[in-house]
């Protein structure tokens, strides 16, 4: 038997070791989505002794010939194009390309699908904690994975707990159980709504004495939700993938909120004036806008990652409880400007 088909051997061995390890195929790891039937050599190899495995083996992955050494590290990948359009007696040193990227086999199945997204590539190479080759997750298992944490983020974000598989079929299940899918982040949701109530109340003599007070609150409301959704869409898969500190992604979003809010305070100002001919009214809105993105941006950002450090996916209940504390935030800088500027 060859030396590569003694590497491919050691590493479909390696990943059944793997297998006392339960954990690494509970969790979503990439161990869950390997496949180790794929075509190895080493440098030293011709092209027309792999062009006669590949004719003799029955690989389930044919995309690319992985290089390896002596104890199993990979050292350079040959797509298959190459190896077709390659000279049959040259060996494989001549023609592979350095790997661009490994994974471990512990690392999160998203992760590993970000990685092939970041570097272009159909396939990722997965090693183990030695950097031994143990198989690679092919573009068929990334786009399942890809699919299915796309349909897990929409639930979460939305504040469904899409825990087991049977919850990502919400609208097939029973109502009790879609019920208490989704009700946990939303009685959070209702506790934060009364906060706002509260907040209203004691404000209650500013909106008794100008009433057309209250005829901003809706539009005030929906923009700083609507801010908050757009930062809560962008944080709560980047801060898992990203590597920057969160004090340059906070800023960086809090400058972003003060743009957009600066932008649509400079709209809103003077349609109000205009329509209300009430310059300290017109401010008061315009302000609050401006206050809305700052605040929304903030609150959608540090939310997720507060959940992920509290070890909780950061999807979760990002949506309505970032949504209720945005609200309340707005609210309370809103009717606070207006009541200090009053006539």
């Amino acid at each position: 038997m060859s030396a590569p088909q003694h590497a491919t051997n050691s590493s479909l061995t390696s990943i059944s070791g793997h297998a006392s390890h339960p954990a690494l195929f509970v969790s979503d790891t990439a161990a869950r989505r390997l496949n180790s039937s794929v075509p190895t050599g080493t440098a030293t190899d011709t092209v027309q002794t792999l062009l006669t495995r590949l004719r003799e083996i029955p690989f389930e992955s044919v995309e690319a010939v992985y290089v390896l050494d002596a104890v199993r590290h990979l050292v350079g990948i040959v797509p298959l194009a190459h190896l077709l359009r390659a000279e049959p007696a040259i060996s494989l040193r001549e023609i592979m390309s350095p790997p661009p990227v490994e994974a471990q086999v512990s690392d999160d199945q998203e992760f590993v699908a970000s990685l092939a997204l970041h570097h272009q590539i159909t396939e990722v190479p997965i090693v183990d904690a030695d950097r031994r080759f143990l198989g690679v997750v092919t573009s068929r298992k990334l786009m399942h994975v890809l699919r299915h944490e796309h349909i897990e983020d929409l639930h979460r974000l939305a504040g469904i707990r899409a825990e087991t598989e049977q919850a990502r079929h919400c609208l097939e299940e029973p109502p009790m159980r879609r019920a208490k899918d989704r009700l946990p982040w939303l009685l959070l949701g209702l506790l934060g709504s009364i906060g706002a109530t509260a907040v209203m109340a004691s404000f209650e003599s500013a909106l008794h004495r100008r009433v057309e007070i209250a005829y901003f609150i809706p539009g005030l409301v929906y923009l700083a939700d609507a801010i908050g959704t757009q930062t809560e869409a962008v944080a709560v898969r980047g801060l898992s993938l990203s590597h920057a500190p969160l004090s340059r992604l906070l800023w960086g979003e809090v400058r972003t909120g003060l743009l957009i809010g600066l932008t649509l305070a400079a709209a809103v100002f003077p349609a109000t004036w205009l329509g209300f001919h009430d310059v300290r009214l017109a401010f008061s809105i315009a302000f609050s806008v401006f206050c809305a993105g700052a605040i929304a941006t903030t609150v959608g950002l540090l939310l997720p990652w507060a959940l992920s450090r509290l070890h909780q996916d950061p999807a979760f209940g990002s949506g309505p409880v970032a949504t209720v504390i945005q609200d309340v935030l707005s609210l309370l800088i809103y009717l606070t400007v207006v009541s200090l500027l009053k006539p």
